[in-house]
């Protein structure tokens, strides 16, 4: 049975619970040992839902702030057990789960731990599915069951972004383009209408697309409409009746799910279009008072996140919300993933100095 040393550095924390693998939907260890520790924790409320763990301070502080990180991570590769590694001589943590986003997650306990007596009331989230369906996610049945754990006046949450401040993030859609013909053998095509050809037109349209770049509250996001996947046919001799190009739209946060859909009609008018799936994406948020305090501890320079994240979550609650942890997350989910124990480490400095400020 693991268990987790929160006294441990943050470096070490993240070896310890990035070396009990947790890929989705097998996080109960894990969140068994995160539940354990917390709960030891006399200065906070912990509360759990599934492999979802909760833990909240109540000093009856003006403000409160919701902290939040993921525990499972994308399959394994042989990149588990971490192991220490050393690029033009900076040491790393390699390993599955170092970047997305355990590194974050281990800071946050270890402050979790640490800070009895913050300046802001504090709300802990470390969830369970986050790399998998959104229906799945804990963060997600969380804000069903109890979204009273949510209230909070500005939320973070950890995930990679080189340890700079990422505001807000870009939505997502995935819809089907779908063209229909007629079946024929392949030797008398002309008995037929091939459907794969048909969706010729759909190609040429997204290849011709110019995505925009949007700025949105001082941040400026770019867009992207890609097909992401192409199936159809029936057998090597058969002309295929129908052909379905899966295609992903990844929107600035100024335009809403029904927009974005609407957008992407508009792309491919003439065809027939299924929305698959969606999440709306969430405004930066930086101007509200404890955004503005909290990029002032840590010195960064806000960027727009272009990959859509949890934060949507909070900001669908109304809660402004952005991310912040380390990691580079273009090796998010990369066999080589790999975390400087730098970042790891200014992380937890700057959110140690802005959660004590008085």
């Amino acid at each position: 049975m693991p268990e987790l040393d929160l006294t441990a550095t943050s470096v070490d924390l993240t070896r310890a619970i990035c070396d009990i693998p947790s890929v989705s939907g097998q996080e109960t260890p894990l969140a068994d040992a995160i539940f354990r520790a917390v709960s030891a924790l006399d200065h906070l409320d912990v509360y759990r839902d599934g492999d979802t763990i909760v833990a909240r301070t109540r000093l009856g502080r003006a403000q409160r702030v919701a902290i939040a990180g993921h525990i499972d991570t994308v399959p394994i590769n042989d990149n588990l057990p971490t192991r220490d590694i050393e690029i033009d001589g900076e040491p790393y943590l390699w390993g599955r789960g170092t970047v997305d986003m355990k590194g974050g997650t281990a800071v946050q306990l270890r402050l979790a731990a640490e800070l009895v007596a913050p300046r802001v009331d504090i709300t802990w989230l470390w969830y369970d599915n986050e790399e998998v369906d959104a229906d799945l996610n804990g963060l997600a049945r969380l804000a069903r069951s109890r979204p009273d754990l949510f209230e909070a006046d500005f939320a973070i949450l950890g995930e990679p972004s080189n340890g700079q401040v990422e505001g807000g993030c870009n939505g997502t859609l995935r819809v089907v383009a779908r063209t229909h013909g007629v079946r024929a053998h392949s030797a008398r095509a002309w008995m037929g209408e091939n459907a794969i050809h048909r969706a010729a037109p759909i190609l040429a349209r997204l290849a011709e697309y110019r995505p925009r770049e949007v700025a949105v509250d001082g941040l400026v996001y770019r867009e992207s409409l890609n097909a992401v996947r192409i199936s159809g046919g029936v057998a090597g001799n058969v002309i295929p009746d129908r052909c379905d190009v899966e295609i992903n739209y990844r929107f600035a946060p100024s335009r809403t799910l029904e927009q974005a859909a609407e957008h992407v009609r508009t792309v491919l008018e003439g065809f027939e279009v299924e929305v698959v799936d969606g999440a709306a994406g969430a405004r930066p948020g930086l101007d509200a008072p404890l955004a503005q305090e909290f990029l002032a501890a840590v010195g960064a320079e806000p960027r727009p996140k272009y990959g859509w994240t949890d934060v949507a979550r909070f900001a669908a609650l109304g809660v402004p919300a952005v991310n912040y942890g380390p990691g580079d997350p273009s090796l998010a989910h990369h066999d080589e993933e790999r975390v400087p124990y730098a970042q790891i480490e200014d992380v937890e400095r700057g959110l140690r100095a802005w959660l004590s400020a008085r």
